[in-house]
Formats: structure tokens, sequence, C-alpha cells
């Protein structure tokens, strides 16, 4: 039987080392969930947080196979702590399991240059309205498939108030481009961040992460980048970041 638990020690344990913010917001308690087959001597463990699942000690074929009840959508992104859990996961779900490369980006509380990043937002192109992610824009990407994950793990805008922070970039009114908290955790935020199809490469989601990490900054909150691909990596490089590894992921359609 699958269980769910909170500030389960020894279940944490089974995460230990893992540099993965969304982790941290489940051990934390901040957001997400955590799932175990024995609460008394667990050594199997998921966190689940959105669209990630990240999968902790051995390699559990229950746990593999699980999903919530209270879980609408059917995609997620396994994580295996293991070669001996990857391996369980082609087994389970064989086809539906797509296995991708994603891409660690170093946590390095002091690498950021705040002059450089300021200038980067300077130079803003002409005709954008840079804006904080207020409750008007909250609500509205809610409404919008492409930009939805900016807000979409947090279950109110005062929530969103306490716990997250976002800048949106319009143009004649429009969401163009935003960076804002995929995942809130202790002293930061998970980075997610995007553009319209129609107003990429113009520069645009620069400005927006350039913007949102100084705003962290004054915070004194940390923010976190993963990146799904190589054009992700090479945007965090010109944001002050450095790549650490590439990882192994599973894509399902559970």
């Amino acid at each position: 039987m699958v269980l769910e638990v909170r500030n389960n020690k020894k279940v944490n344990q089974l995460f230990d080392g893992w540099q993965e913010t969304l982790i941290w917001s489940c051990l934390q308690g901040v957001m997400g969930c955590l799932y175990t087959t024995s609460k008394a001597e667990p050594v199997s463990a998921m966190a689940l947080l959105g669209d990630f699942c990240f999968l902790a000690g051995m390699a559990d074929k229950e746990l593999v196979s699980f999903k919530p009840e209270w879980r609408e959508q059917d995609f997620v992104i396994m994580i295996p702590q293991t070669k001996e859990w990857a391996a369980l996961i082609e087994e389970v779900y064989g086809e539906k399991a797509k296995k991708v490369e994603r891409y660690a980006i170093k946590k390095e509380p002091d690498v950021f240059g705040r002059d450089r990043l300021q200038q980067i937002v300077n130079e803003l192109p002409s005709g954008y309205e840079l804006k904080m992610m207020d409750k008007e824009l909250f609500e509205c990407c809610k409404e919008l498939d492409w930009c939805r994950d900016w807000v979409s793990q947090y279950e109110t805008y005062e929530m969103y108030q306490r716990l997250g922070l976002g800048v949106v970039l319009l143009r004649d009114g429009e969401v163009v481009s935003g960076a804002s908290s995929y995942s809130s955790y202790q002293g930061g935020i998970e980075i997610e961040i995007d553009t319209k199809e129609s107003y990429r490469r113009n520069g645009l989601a620069l400005v927006c992460g350039a913007k949102l990490i100084l705003e962290c900054l004054e915070r004194g909150w940390y923010p976190s980048w993963d990146a799904q691909n190589l054009g992700s990596v090479a945007l965090a490089e010109k944001l002050g970041y450095h790549f650490e590894r590439a990882y192994v992921a599973y894509e399902i359609e559970w």
C-alpha cells in the first residue's frame, strides 16, 4: 500500500544529497507530496510536485505504478535516483515512457552580477511593459495554456503572493513573455520562464529572467534553475548560471 507521509526523517534521508528544490519543497512541507510504502521502515519514496516525480531509495514497482486519486493530469516527468529505478520505469510503462535528457544547473548563491543583470533589464526593447505579477495577471496566466505553469502550483493569489514571485512582459496589454516561480521552497524558488511562440528569439526571456533574479536577490531568495533543453542551458549561462550535469528523466502519460 502506498502511503502519504509528512515530516518523516527516514523518508527524508532517502533523498539526502539530491540537489533539487522541488524535492526540498516536499521535504519542507511547503508544497508537493511525499509517498512511501512503509512509514515505520521506509526504504523507497516518491516526491511529487506539479509535473515532476522523484523516485528515491530502493526501486519499488508499487511506487512507480502509483498515481494519486486526486491527480487529474496524466502527464508526469519521472526522475530516477538510480539505474534500478530507471529500469523499473521502462519495465512498467514500456513505450509510454519517453526517455529524455535534462540538464542540472549549479546552485551558486554568489554567482550573480547585479550590474550586469540590471543592464540586461535596461536593454528591454521599446513597446514592451515589464510588470510584477499581480492578482490580475495571476488570474490571466491561469487561463493561458502556454504560461499556466507560472502560477499553476499556487491554489490562490494569496498563496502566490506569500511564497512565489514573478515578472510579466506585456505588449499592447497582451502577455507575451515572463519568468515566475514554478514552485517555492524555504529560501527560494524554482524558475519557470517562457515566451509566446510568435515573440521568441527577441531576447525577451533574457530580460524577464534578469529581472526575476534581481527581485529574488532583493528578498534574499535563491532563484534555482533546471533546464529542459540546451537552449534553456544557454539562456541560464547568459544570466550567470553554470552548467553542472545532464541527467535522465522519463516523460510519461500516466
